[in-house]
């Protein structure tokens, strides 16, 4: 079928990396690196009290906003380990996952011809939600290797029609962690333009080596005019259960939930409440022993692309790691390699260009390798990448 059935807004985007590297991953039975999901289960207490939710009949729509306990439950985990404090019933929403309430904000706040700051490499359902709310992006560009924010760059991007900032930290793929200048610099400018600003800190749980989350709104004169996204799948580690939330200034949320109650309307009630009911037991030892346990995959991974032959950018949160393959596969691009990754030595990883709209050329020679994954299936991977030492790649005229 013809793709002119597609909104000319969307039709620029074609199918999603992620599913496009999944699929081919899986037609080649190779270890699948690709997309960021766990192969692993989530905390069995927290299964537990969904069934149980299911058992006792919480099966009909919930608030539209979200169920009363869940959102009391967010209200009481964001002032329990960040000190910030949101009224659970209008300044708390839940929606079908983190990249609902990212749609949801961005057709909600944005009008057309209003501007909108994007960092790149970006996750790729920002630009998208910015095309179906009509508004124009405006990209300033980490670079490799340190993929720091540049003050000029950032500042350039700031016009008179700019309405909101994207921002992602701990940011997804490059696995930086903003620091307190960056961070401080971020709010100068968006006080100063009076820019608002869609705060993605869904990772905030997953960080190594000591580093701190600092939530944007946490930030003085940021928190009335940030919007903060969280995710149970990344804390919690269920994603297919497709919940995530927002949290921020009252009128914000009605900007979200403006949009939410025609794209979704509610989320999943047994899953809120069983959700909620487990969140109100989870101490903050769950939190650190899942730090501990992505650090470790963190550092074997590390050790995989490494010994392999890849220069590796040590990633401070998430679960990825961006990874230099120039002295492997020299002269190839990042979806060329990707696609003989997969092919000759049995691993997906995702080219990440395809986070890049400005300068594309700056991912042209890494990769991003997801390592939320059990020990046995992080070992088949070391093994395949291992080929690349005893199996060098053939050149890429004779690939």
């Amino acid at each position: 079928m013809s793709d002119t059935r597609v909104s000319k807004k969307l039709r620029g985007f074609g199918s999603s990396v992620f599913a496009e590297m999944t699929k081919l991953s899986n037609e080649h039975g190779a270890v699948n690196l690709s997309q960021g999901f766990p192969d692993f289960e989530g905390p069995v207490e927290i299964v537990e009290s969904v069934i149980r939710a299911f058992r006792e009949g919480h099966n009909q729509y919930a608030r539209s906003m979200g169920h009363p306990e869940l959102v009391e439950a967010i209200s009481a985990t964001r002032r329990a380990q960040f000190g910030l404090q949101y009224d659970p019933m209008t300044e708390v929403l839940v929606a079908s996952g983190g990249t609902e309430v990212i749609t949801s904000a961005i057709l909600g706040l944005v009008e057309p011809e209003d501007e909108v700051i994007l960092v790149e490499p970006f996750y790729d359902s920002y630009p998208a939600a910015i095309a179906m709310a009509g508004g124009s992006p405006r990209f300033v560009t980490l670079r490799h290797p340190g993929f720091r924010l540049d003050r000029a760059e950032l500042e350039a991007a700031f016009s008179k029609k700019t309405k909101l900032l994207v921002l992602n930290t701990p940011h997804n793929p490059t696995g930086r962690v903003f620091d307190t200048a960056e961070l401080a610099m971020v709010a100068e400018l968006c006080i100063r333009h009076d820019v608002l600003v869609l705060s993605d800190e869904v990772y905030e749980h997953i960080l190594f080596d000591g580093t701190p989350h600092v939530p944007l709104p946490s930030v003085p004169g940021m928190r009335d005019r940030t919007l903060v996204v969280s995710s149970a799948g990344k804390t919690y580690s269920f994603t297919g259960w497709k919940i995530g939330w927002a949290t921020g200034p009252m009128d914000m949320i009605k900007a979200v939930q403006a949009a939410h109650q025609f794209v979704t309307f509610s989320t999943a009630t047994p899953i809120q409440v069983g959700l909620a009911r487990a969140m109100s037991t989870i101490g903050p030892e769950y939190y650190e022993q899942l730090r501990t346990d992505y650090q470790q995959r963190r550092d074997f991974m590390v050790e995989i692309l490494d010994g392999a032959g890849f220069e590796v950018s040590i990633p401070k949160g998430t679960y990825f790691v961006m990874a230099d393959f120039s002295k492997l596969f020299p002269g190839q691009d990042d979806r060329a390699v990707a696609v003989r990754l997969v092919k000759e030595y049995g691993v997906a990883a995702i080219p990440p260009s395809s986070f890049y709209a400005k300068e594309p050329d700056q991912a042209k020679s890494l990769l991003r390798f997801a390592f939320p994954k059990r020990q046995d299936t992080l070992s088949k991977a070391a093994e395949r990448l291992g080929r690349l030492k005893t199996h060098p790649p053939r050149s890429a005229t004779r690939a």
